[in-house]
């Protein structure tokens, strides 16, 4: 269907609403993000579709494979439309059942259904749960609701509409004002206005400009990007779209690592149908704008995710950053004007032009607009991908949407930003997630990641974990991010190891700040932060691991004891049951004794004890 028109779009829309409406069949939406299909969506998917043909119901119910649906801890999901009761925990056993009640009977299954984990009352619909309740899902909003592989239903949500207002109704000024209105900023980490980034491509005279996105998500424990691409892959292309008319930009690329091959797989379906339909190419819906664009795999380089690294990638270089001035705004990819936003940030651009920027500037804080997608993980029950207002506290997020720490265990710290972020306290809880907030306690919002600690976490651990991600990840290009980690990786093993003099903390303090302020870019600059928010909110910890050779979480192995207090065991056995090595001694009714001769230090113990028995 190539050159389609506006008239036509408006068609497509009509003739497929009832698709995302469900108002014709009963739809059966089962989770299709990596997450779930790692724990089994895809078998689900075929005992459904043979189940429903073996009693006849597969033309009045339709199976439909979905992007992301968020709640990554309870898959594999279905949601039944349209009367939105949510289903988890799916296995190959549970689908005859599952058919037999919920489609033959129509009563739901309640074994499968989300329990609240404090009051035990079964919550059928996906919108009362709470970690959807509280949720604004924007960037998110076709999660769950359609086929990542039909344009068709993307355009039925009212896809490609803001790019055919940008291309048709509004002139690039138009847009820059309306993007100036809505107080979007970058959220692949700096925050800086989208609308002014724009403006500097589009005063250049370049005959040759680029839009690129940046899909190179590495921080540990970040997904955002990936599970976007994976369930709205359209509304990121239809980003760049805008964003290539407002600069006058002819192509783009998609800069996603190798990693992600769902995601590569979707995007690049998602490219072929909007060629297909003529939302690529020349001449688009008539404007007589082209526009086209294609992947660039990276190779999984954390560097990468910097922007003048990525686009020496793209051009065949080593992916290291160079210095800035000229920025990629003046002289970029290939040394063009480039405009180069994160996934996210693209995802919200056809709602800014589609409802206008002071539509979107209306949720938020002062200076941070709109909403922002975390992905929560760590000592948290409900483990997923969240959207919420920016402004939102921490404790919202971590306790009414994370459902707090399980086990009744404490909340220690959370670490915003990844490896280029910091670690904030208990103390912090209240703190509103905007840019400015997060910055004055330490950490940043960074691209997304949201890592939740109990007492069991160890901050020198946690500090050592990220410096040396970040030591192996850096490009080795400048003198103070190559041998500055180095040396503070160096001295953090040996506070680990027990070998550690308080002097180390001054030392620590002074190589952080020289990296910080001479690095090249950001990934050096920000290095440091994970060690100065834990030297700043947790020195005692520290301390302890120098002056009194104690781990107070019991993580650094050298400074274990492994010996059963007897006044704590309650002979349970688990310790002896796991144990690998045949080190823990125990007899019923009898506490256990652990034979340091046989210890092989493989803390099984520890994280098997629930009584806290192990010294």
């Amino acid at each position: 269907m190539p050159g389609i028109n506006l008239q036509d779009l408006q068609n497509i829309r009509e003739a497929n609403r009832h698709r995302v409406e469900f108002t014709r069949k009963t739809c059966l939406m089962l989770c299709g993000g990596t997450g779930c299909r790692s724990t089994g969506s895809l078998e689900i998917k075929e005992a459904l579709l043979e189940e429903l043909n073996t009693r006849g119901l597969q033309d009045t119910v339709d199976v439909v494979e979905t992007g992301c649906n968020g709640f990554c801890a309870r898959g594999p999901i279905l949601v039944v439309q349209p009367h939105d009761i949510f289903y988890q925990m799916l296995t190959l056993q549970d689908i005859p059942e599952l058919v037999q009640e919920q489609l033959v009977n129509n009563t739901p299954l309640q074994r499968l259904q989300y329990k609240d984990p404090d009051s035990k009352q079964i919550l059928p619909r996906q919108q009362d749960i709470p970690f959807f309740a509280h949720q604004l899902p924007w960037v998110l909003r076709n999660k769950g609701i359609i086929d990542p592989e039909s344009i068709d239903q993307y355009i039925a949500r009212d896809g490609y509409f803001a790019a055919a207002r940008a291309l048709t109704e509004m002139a690039p000024e138009d847009i820059l004002q309306e993007m100036q209105k809505s107080g979007l900023r970058g959220r692949g980490g700096a925050g800086f206005p989208v609308h002014l980034k724009w403006k500097f491509a589009y005063r250049e005279t370049s005959g040759v400009k680029y839009v690129l996105c940046n899909a190179d998500e590495g921080d540990p424990g970040a997904f955002m990007d990936r599970s976007i691409l994976e369930a709205n892959p359209h509304s990121v292309l239809e980003g760049m779209l805008i964003a290539a008319r407002t600069i006058n930009a002819d192509q783009g690329f998609i800069y996603c690592r190798t990693e992600y091959p769902l995601a590569l797989e979707r995007v690049q379906i998602a490219i072929d149908r909007a060629r297909e339909y003529g939302l690529l190419g020349s001449d688009i819906l008539g404007s007589g704008f082209g526009f086209d664009l294609e992947i660039y795999q990276g190779a999984g380089a954390f560097v990468c995710g910097e922007e003048t690294a990525l686009m020496r990638s793209i051009e065949g270089g080593r992916g290291m950053p160079r210095p800035r001035p000229p920025f990629p705004a003046q002289k970029g990819l290939w040394d063009r004007p480039t405009v180069l936003n994160n996934v996210e940030t693209l995802a919200n651009v056809p709602l800014i032009i589609q409802a206008g920027g002071d539509w979107y500037a209306g949720v938020g804080t002062r200076h941070s607009k709109g909403t922002k997608v975390f992905a929560l993980s760590g000592d948290v029950r409900n483990i997923g991908l969240v959207e919420v207002p920016m402004g939102t506290s921490l404790r919202s997020i971590i306790y009414d949407i994370g459902g707090g720490i399980p086990g009744k265990r404490e909340f220690k710290a959370v670490q915003l930003g990844g490896p280029s972020g910091g670690c904030v306290p208990a103390e912090y809880l209240d703190l509103p997630v905007d840019y400015e907030a997060i910055s004055r306690a330490g950490a940043i919002m960074g691209s997304g990641g949201m890592i939740v600690m109990d007492q069991r976490t160890c901050m020198v651990d946690m500090a050592r974990f990220f410096m040396d991600f970040v030591q192996e990840e850096s490009c080795g290009k400048c003198t103070p991010c190559r041998e500055g980690t180095m040396r503070i990786l160096e001295i953090l093993d040996r506070i680990r190891a027990g070998e550690g003099v308080i002097q180390d903390l001054w030392e620590l303090e002074d190589l952080s700040a020289t990296i910080r302020d001479s690095s090249l870019c950001g990934l050096g600059q920000t290095a440091p932060n994970p060690v100065l928010s834990t030297l700043k909110y947790f020195p005692k910890e520290y301390e302890d691991h120098i002056r009194n050779k104690k781990c107070p979480a019991r993580k650094c192995i050298a400074l274990v004891k492994f010996r059963v207090n007897p006044d704590k065991c309650t002979s349970c056995g688990l310790c002896h049951k796991n144990c690998p090595s045949g080190a823990v001694r125990w007899k019923k009714k009898q506490p256990a004794e652990i034979d340091p001769q046989k210890c092989i230090k493989c803390m099984l113990c520890l994280d098997k004890c629930m009584f806290d028995a192990i010294d």
